[in-house]
Parts: C-alpha cells; structure tokens; sequence
C-alpha cells in the first residue's frame, strides 16, 4: 500500500449544513445521513477510512455548494470565515493527519482575495476550494481581477468544484440521473475551464494554477481538437489552448478509478500534474487508495500521483 496525500476530502462546518442539506436531497436523499455523519466527523470515522486507503494526509474542502449561494454578501463573508476557523481548530487538533483548503465568499472578490491571504499567511491553508459560478459569474469575469492578483501572489492553487449551472441544458430534460454527478457536473466544471483557457486568463495572470477533480472534467482527452478548432476559430492567444491545459491546470483522481482514463492522462499532462484524490465520502476512499496500489505504474510514478505531487504543489509536509 502506497502512501498518500488525499485531496477533495470534503467536510462540513456548522454554519454551512444548511447551504448543502437543499442539493443533497435531490441528489441522493437516502444516504444524506451517512454522508452528514461521515462529513462532520474529524475523528474515528475519517482516519480509519483515511488509514483503509493508506491516506497519511487529507486536505480537506467544503462539501459544496457552500456560502456561493448565499444572497447577502455580508452573510456569505462572514460565514466563509467562521468556516475557515473552524476548519483551521480541526486541523490543529491532528496536524499530521489533516491540511486545508480555504472555502471563499467569492461575491465580494476583494474580500475573499483578504480571506484567501488569511487563511495562507496566517491559516497555513495550502490553497482554496470555489464551488463553480456564484450566482451566474465565472471566475474569467474581470470583477475577479482583483482575486486572481492576490492568488499568484500568494503561489495559491485554487480548485475549482462542481456546481450545478445557472440553467440545466435542454438536452438533460427528463433525464434527472445525468443533471448532476453522472454527467451534468463534470460538463459544468469543464466548461468553467475553458472559459479561462479561451478567455485569455492563462495569458493575464500566467502563473495562475487551477486545480480540477475527476481527472481534469474530460479537458485532457480533447486537447488536439481544443487546439484545432482555436486555429479554426482564428482565437487570438499566446499559446494553444492544449499548452495552458498541461502549464497551468493540475487534476486529481477523484471519483475516476479507471485505468484508461487515468493513464490517458498522465500522458497527455505528464506524470507530474496527477495527484491522487478520493471524493470522500461520496466516493469510497479505500476503494480510491486499491484503485492507486494496484493500477499498472511504475512504483515511481504510483509515488508521484500518490504523494510526491501534492507536497511539491501544494507546499505539504513531505512526511
């Protein structure tokens, strides 16, 4: 069993339950329970099922949607800074066991660029978690400047998580099982990034690194056709589309165990923007940890994805 360092481990902070209850009825009312019991828990629950997947280190995130959906900014603000402190008391509770990231009120995009310092400088956060869009704004918009700014200054990874779109597409009409986790999500995060990559957010803040789960939302199997319709299309970047993907964008694994779209890839970003991730608990971390131990890799490259790369990017303790 390799060793690990897991990325999207959700949690849930008090003043949050009642932002998340809302989606996880409609997405999954029967097992709302067990994924509050195991999202709120810090102790026993967690590091046995950390321990089963031969996870060393969790960093670990809201569970989504969080404050974003919240109208008053003042509210949002507050709230995603009480969650920060609360997180930061958990952690110092097991500090070899757990990590975090930052969970922002991104309405105000100067507040959270505030928020996202704090929780770096005084925190020891290793980046933030943005839950998608906040009330129909994407993070390419220029009211964001101010955030992104502040982010590479601070070397902040920012993680970009599923959000449900502003309006389901017509063509998921009908079809409630492919409007969130099966399709509908993965489609919304992907497309989130490409914003950005078309936007020319890549060429405005260059050092900017995006972080996207469930091996990069489909992003890397499409780079040679990304590529060719921009020439196509006659968009005007510095660089191919597919050169900020494998520059500026870092997946996880998480809630992907399949071999094929896993090696895809590492070789389409390089062996060293794969890290490992486990989605708990609405996927099964041990089931995470066999699928890493036991997909054909060479044992240098399974300590990368498993490890090596989260400590490299994130700035995470190498022990």
């Amino acid at each position: 069993m390799v060793r690990k360092i897991a990325l999207e481990e959700h949690f849930l902070s008090p003043g949050l339950v009642d932002y998340w209850r809302p989606t996880m009825t409609e997405v999954a009312p029967e097992r709302g329970e067990y994924f509050f019991r195991n999202l709120t828990d810090f102790g026993e629950l967690r590091l046995q099922s950390m321990d089963d997947a031969g996870i060393a280190r969790s960093v670990l995130s809201i569970a989504g949607p969080g404050v974003q959906t919240e109208r008053d900014v003042a509210t949002a603000t507050r709230r995603a800074r009480e969650s920060n402190d609360f997180l930061a008391r958990e952690i110092e509770k097991r500090p070899d066991r757990y990590s975090g990231f930052a969970h922002l009120a991104m309405q105000d995009a100067r507040s959270a660029a505030d928020e996202l310092e704090r929780c770096i400088r005084e925190l020891n956060f290793c980046g933030a978690m943005i839950n998608g869009h906040t009330h129909g704004q994407y993070l390419d918009d220029a009211a964001f400047n101010t955030f992104w700014e502040r982010a590479d200054e601070l070397g902040a990874a920012i993680y970009l998580h599923p959000a449900d779109p502003v309006a389901q597409p017509s063509v998921l009409s009908g079809y409630k099982v492919l409007m969130r986790p099966m399709w509908g999500w993965g489609f919304e995060t992907g497309s989130h990034a490409l914003r950005l990559v078309v936007g020319g957010h890549f060429d405005r803040f260059p050092r900017s690194r995006l972080m996207l789960g469930h091996l990069g939302e489909t992003l890397p199997f499409l780079l040679w056709r990304f590529d060719s319709r921009a020439q196509f299309h006659g968009l005007k970047l510095k660089k191919p589309p597919s050169e900020y993907i494998r520059e500026n964008v870092l997946v996880t694994t998480s809630g992907m165990c399949s071999a094929e779209p896993f090696t895809c890839t590492l070789a389409a970003l390089g062996q060293d923007r794969v890290m490992f991730g486990a989605d708990h608990p609405f996927e099964s971390a041990p089931e995470a940890g066999e699928f890493l131990d036991q997909v054909p890799l060479a044992d240098e490259l399974r300590a990368d994805v498993a490890f090596n790369n989260a400590v490299k990017h994130l700035g995470l303790p190498n022990a």
